[in-house]
């Protein structure tokens, strides 16, 4: 579904697509969450966009084999990959028995980790004890050109924590104000590349089905830290959603009707954004897409 979702995409005029590597989606009412790796090589061969995938090394994953993921799909689809890397959520890291570590010390893995992928795409053998253990690790396919490294952050602290390691910024929609000091906090900290926000919006004939649409599949949204990041499960993301009333999803989602709306939102976002990226938490994406591709696209591009 997905996989023709994003061919359809680029059908319609969609210039690039990126995903989130999941174990377990936000809700039970959402039904899937597969692998996303599998998926990102089928849609970088069956499409010619660019990709990327935001991912938490360090618990779920041994960073050494995220730095081969990286550089194998950067060596098969050279240019058109990037990561963006955080410190992950409960939800996703738990299953491996170990600990949820408290955010400094997540943090601090994360820097370990970063550092030791870049060692391994610079095609170093790495050894290393902290956090994580890595044991005479080398990288034996190698890209020609390193894909990018992004920082995730939807905090100020963060994007300027991250700005001395990050090769660009991605972050989620928020108040424009909030966008605007978590992006002034990166550059202002000296963060270099270009900054994306992904942008969560719902779409429907009419509004009553949009705003639907949102509160079913994401009222999970409206959290935020810390309860995003140590809640670990979606069972408990209902339930703590249980009590979310509809109209509280437009804090988190671009819900309308109106194409005309969504245009401008986007078009706002594109002045303080190198990139954003739509999400229609919809599930199903072919009625957004096409109306999107006909009539939204067009008016960006002009």
């Amino acid at each position: 579904m997905l996989l023709q979702a994003v061919k359809d995409a680029e059908a319609a005029g969609f210039q690039a697509a990126m995903c989130s590597d999941h174990f377990a989606p936000w809700s039970a009412q959402q039904g899937e969450s597969g692998f996303a790796w599998s998926w990102l090589g089928s849609a970088l061969e069956a499409t010619d966009l660019s990709f990327g995938v935001v991912n938490a090394p360090g618990q779920r994953y041994h960073p050494a084999i995220i730095a081969q993921a990286i550089a194998t799909l950067g060596s098969m689809y050279p240019g058109r990959f990037w990561a963006a890397l955080g410190s992950g959520e409960a939800m996703n890291e738990h299953i491996t028995g170990h600990q949820w570590p408290r955010k400094e010390l997540r943090n601090q893995r994360l820097r370990e980790c970063v550092d030791i992928i870049r060692a391994l795409l610079a095609g170093e053998e790495v050894s290393h004890d902290g956090l994580v253990t890595v044991d005479r690790a080398k990288l034996w396919t190698l890209p020609d050109e390193t894909p990018l490294l992004i920082a995730t952050a939807v905090s100020t602290k963060t994007a300027a924590w991250a700005a001395e390691w990050a090769d660009g910024l991605a972050t989620v929609l928020q108040p424009m104000d909030t966008l605007r000091e978590v992006v002034d906090a990166y550059r202002g900290a000296g963060g270099r590349g270009e900054v994306t926000v992904q942008v969560h919006l719902s779409y429907a004939e009419s509004e009553d089905e949009a705003l639907r649409i949102a509160h079913d599949q994401w009222r999970t949204g409206v959290f935020g830290p810390p309860l995003a990041w140590d809640v670990d499960s979606p069972e408990i993301f209902d339930q703590a959603a249980a009590f979310v009333p509809p109209e509280a999803v437009r804090d988190s989602v671009l819900v309308s009707a109106d194409l005309g709306w969504h245009t401008q939102r986007i078009a706002e976002l594109a002045e303080l954004f190198d990139r954003v990226y739509l999400h229609h938490v919809g599930l199903e994406q072919r009625p957004f897409i096409d109306a999107f591709g006909s009539r939204v696209l067009p008016e960006l591009t002009r």
